[in-house]
């Protein structure tokens, strides 16, 4: 297994386990996702939370879900705070990069807080964000399999 990481996942992952599990895709992505959580609670990897995690997550229509999310927020060693370095450099990643604003800003809070990976199970926002040299893109089932080392 490779030593502790730092990660950050956006609101896509930590809803994963809520969205219909009729698809496998979906089911095995919800599976990885409670496992790096369990990862997370055990101490062998480090979760750092944002502002822009608690916003969308306050618009979350589902109070039980969103009470449940919310909890990882004690849980994480660093929340990154809505400054001009993280506005500024999620602008300059909308712009480079063609991410869309609430994307950019998750991005930015991961790459400030030297977050190792960039959790998601969004394809699209996966797909640009592979093009960053500052932090490693990754899906939570891929995540799993680097991180067990295998």
């Amino acid at each position: 297994m490779v030593g502790k990481q730092r990660i950050y996942l956006d609101n896509c992952c930590y809803n994963r386990p809520y969205d219909d599990q009729l698809y496998e895709t979906i089911r095995l992505e919800a599976e990885a996702k409670l496992y790096i959580q369990n990862g997370i609670r055990n101490g062998k990897i480090e979760l750092v939370w944002s502002f822009i995690v608690d916003f969308e997550n306050s618009v979350n229509p589902y109070e039980e879900q969103k009470e449940t999310i919310k909890e990882w927020k004690k849980v994480a060693v660093d929340n990154v705070k809505a400054g001009e370095t993280v506005r500024n450099y999620a602008k300059k990643l909308e712009n480079d990069y063609v991410i869309k604003p609430k994307d950019a800003l998750h991005l930015a809070c991961a790459i400030q807080s030297k977050c190792n990976y960039f959790l998601t199970t969004d394809r699209v926002l996966l797909k640009k964000a592979l093009r960053l040299s500052e932090i490693i893109a990754i899906n939570p089932i891929d995540f799993v399999i680097v991180w067990e080392g295998k």
